[in-house]
């Protein structure tokens, strides 16, 4: 059977089909997985309409997925990825470092503690408790904050754990991405 007499449900879709059927599909991925890897929705669409030119024009290359919209996905993962390792690793241009006493650098400050504050008052009510007697300023110990829960000194590590856990995947769209633990600026 010659290519022409071929059914049409086995030839690879037109690229401008494939675009027009993706578009939709990439633009909600991007925005989902834009904010947790601090990034505009739109550097990733284009970087994954790039990923996609480069297979279908590379001379010995794949060609259209068999699944596109499983690779679209997979791709925008992967540039998700790429811009958090890439937000870690950056650094400004300019051969000054940033200040810390500038009114934008407490801005920033407060913000996030603003950004944070908030999201403790919606966590679940063992964990608002738990956090808030954690951020207090009198920095208790860990006796001190079991006695006024009424819980026992040794549950109140995995209970913190726990709780941690619920604060960062909370805060995961609404503060930038973290840096590694024990980097310095």
């Amino acid at each position: 059977m010659t290519p022409a007499e071929e059914p049409l449900t086995h030839r690879p879709p037109a690229v401008s089909e494939l675009v027009g059927a993706l578009t939709p599909l990439l633009a909600a991925e991007s925005r989902a997985e834009a904010a947790a890897a601090g990034v505009e929705p739109d550097d990733i669409e284009q970087a994954v309409w790039l990923r996609l030119l480069e297979r279908l024009e590379a001379p010995d290359g794949p060609g259209v997925p068999d699944r596109p919209a499983d690779w679209l996905r997979r791709a925008v993962r992967d540039e998700a990825r790429r811009a958090r390792r890439t937000a870690v690793r950056e650094r400004p241009y300019d051969g000054e470092p940033p200040s810390e006493a500038g009114p934008e650098h407490a801005a920033l400050v407060a913000e996030r503690r603003r950004a944070l504050r908030a999201a403790v008052r919606r966590s679940p009510g063992h964990c608002r408790r738990l956090l808030t007697a954690m951020l207090s300023p009198n920095d208790p110990t860990y006796r001190e904050i079991a006695g006024e829960l009424g819980i026992s000194q040794g549950s109140l590590g995995p209970m913190r754990s726990r709780c941690l856990g619920c604060l960062r995947r909370m805060l995961a769209a609404e503060v930038a991405v973290p840096e590694h633990r024990g980097k310095v600026r």
